[in-house]
């Protein structure tokens, strides 16, 4: 039997020329907790995931969420938040990107009116937009290779 590591590999790796994808300049994208586990990605790489195969992302688009944990080599990050985020207030989200900023790391950073935990792509709303704004952001650190 194949441990999760030996089965998602090959299986991703296979796949990029299929999927018209590729493993450099590749952004990192969650919400809610899934967004604490990109940045755990960007802090400290894939190699403290399971597989040396790939690089840090390029950068982290981080959606409603905290998460304390940081390196020095963190990726640029673009976080998005409900200025009424019961569950993980923008307080929280606000000391990780005040560490990132000392640390020298590239930070957007919006905090939208009259919204909560869980707002998705926010049409409709204050955070209408956010998405076009974040794939902006993550183009700037998107480098040509041949």
């Amino acid at each position: 039997m194949l441990g999760p590591t030996e089965f998602a590999q090959p299986t991703l790796l296979a796949c990029t020329e299929a999927l018209g994808v590729g493993i450099w300049d590749y952004s990192l994208w969650g919400s809610s907790a899934g967004a604490r586990m990109a940045a755990a990605i960007g802090s400290h790489g894939v190699a403290a995931h399971g597989t040396d195969m790939l690089p840090k992302p390029s950068a982290i688009v981080m959606a409603y969420t905290a998460h304390s944990d940081h390196s020095s080599t963190e990726p640029p990050t673009f976080v998005v938040v409900g200025e009424q985020d019961g569950i993980a207030p923008p307080s929280s989200m606000e000391r990780r990107i005040a560490a990132l900023r000392s640390a020298g790391v590239e930070v957007e950073y919006h905090k939208y009116k009259n919204l909560g935990h869980g707002f998705g792509p926010g049409t409709g709303t204050s955070a209408e937009g956010w998405i076009a704004d974040a794939v902006r952001f993550w183009e700037k650190f998107i480098t040509q290779r041949n």
